[in-house]
């Protein structure tokens, strides 16, 4: 058994002061900025399903969606804000009367209001001017405030807006009435020690009650940049499950709960031993393979094959596991190949009452060893080929495209 004491006692003298709220509310984006994953679709039945489990882990807030969406997607808003689930349901709007009026019909309790604030979102996508944005951002929350809405305030690209122009937006809607600042590093570009610093500034500026970070992993930083938001007194961060989102996603749900609980020592109130259960079920309904690699959730994550590894972890689950895979709803898993050593197959072999001398068992895993090492590569590379060209065109494919064009006879109006 591991001695997770020892890694608390470690963090205890080795962690500057921090301001981690208490509680933490988790606000999770995997229907709304999760299935904006290219060819990611969510059905309302599924959105429902997800959120159930969600709302029974203990996850705050969850974003089903934006009702302008599509029909279907008005209606699974509707679906997931009637179900009588624990966590507060949230819907998404544009700076657009109709967008707040549609997530204030859907039943929806809360509301995420969103517009750009970076020059170059103005300049080239908006082509808006910074008073029109600040003109419409508060009009909209104060529609919404209207309605009895719980509103949040978000703006994309957050870190690359001017500051003096972020000041004066935030504490416009603040005004207004909105009940929490969003934050959002929409290309990923922050590390810790530039975000630490953004967020001081901002709440010298600003000085947030209620304030949430939306980070971006584009470069693998979001886990890092949303434990920084915390440590910082940040009361929301944004998380969608195994790291589901645009490009390169968002900050995964197990990596940043998994940290608080087991690197920090923080409660973070959830159920930690469900998270592979929804991982799992995201991966099915979503049709994203989760990485071998991927650190909590990925397949290899407790598993072990490397003679020295596995020799280790049958004398102490602690010298390469930071903690039990049964915390997060796994097993562990020893696995027989070329890098296997004496003590993991001997360990195999008790499963049949076997104990083998020790010349007998060297001959065996050297049998093991050769098998493995010629074992063919073709399966492996027929399944990487056809992975490959199910996400080089994850959405509709051209042909598909085409075809709905001529059954539409637009090809003939056009000439």
């Amino acid at each position: 058994m591991a001695d997770e004491g020892l890694v608390e006692d470690f963090h205890a003298q080795t962690t500057p002061e921090r301001h981690i709220p208490h509680p933490i509310v988790f606000w999770d984006e995997t229907l709304r900025d999760g299935e904006q994953t290219p060819g990611v679709h969510f059905t309302p039945g599924e959105k429902l399903r997800l959120a159930t489990i969600m709302s029974e882990m203990g996850i705050s807030v969850i974003n089903a969606g934006i009702p302008v969406v599509s029909a279907e997607e008005a209606e699974a808003v509707r679906l997931v804000a009637h179900a009588g689930l624990k966590a507060k349901i949230l819907a998404a709007a544009r700076t657009v009367p109709g967008d707040v009026d549609a997530v204030a019909r859907s039943g929806a309790t809360h509301i995420a209001i969103f517009v750009a604030a970076s020059n170059v979102h103005l300049r080239y996508k908006l082509k808006m001017t910074q008073d029109d944005v600040l003109r419409a951002a508060t009009n909209s929350v104060r529609q919404a405030k209207d309605a009895g809405l719980h509103v949040a305030f978000v703006t994309e690209d957050t870190v690359r807006a001017p500051f003096d122009f972020v000041e004066r937006l935030y504490n416009a809607v603040k005004e207004a009435g909105a009940d929490r600042l969003v934050i959002a590093d929409t290309v990923g570009i922050m590390t810790p020690v530039t975000f630490r610093w953004y967020l001081r500034e901002f709440r010298r500026r600003i000085a947030p009650t209620d304030w949430s970070v939306h980070c971006h992993n584009d470069f693998g930083l979001a886990t890092a940049n949303a434990l920084t938001a915390l440590e910082e007194g940040v009361t929301s961060p944004h998380v969608c499950v195994n790291g589901l989102g645009e490009r390169a996603g968002n900050t995964p749900l197990e990596e940043l709960a998994l940290c608080l609980e087991k690197v920090y020592g923080v409660d973070t109130g959830l159920d930690l031993s469900r998270i592979y259960e929804l991982s799992r079920l995201v991966e099915q309904i979503s049709g994203v393979p989760v990485s071998a690699t991927k650190a909590v959730v990925g397949y290899n994550a407790f598993s072990h094959e490397a003679g020295i590894h596995t020799h280790g972890i049958l004398a102490h689950t602690l010298t390469y596991e930071p903690v039990q895979p049964e915390v997060v709803g796994r097993q562990r898993r020893m696995i027989l190949g070329k890098h296997t050593g004496k003590a993991a197959l001997v360990e195999k072999l008790k499963e049949r009452g076997m104990e083998l001398p020790d010349p007998v068992l060297v001959d065996l895993l050297q049998r093991l060893k050769a098998s493995a090492e010629k074992r063919s590569k073709s399966e492996l590379e027929a399944f990487l080929q056809e992975y490959r060209m199910l996400f080089e065109q994850p959405g509709m494919s051209d042909a598909d495209f085409w075809k709905l064009v001529d059954e539409m006879g637009l090809g003939a109006k056009a000439s």
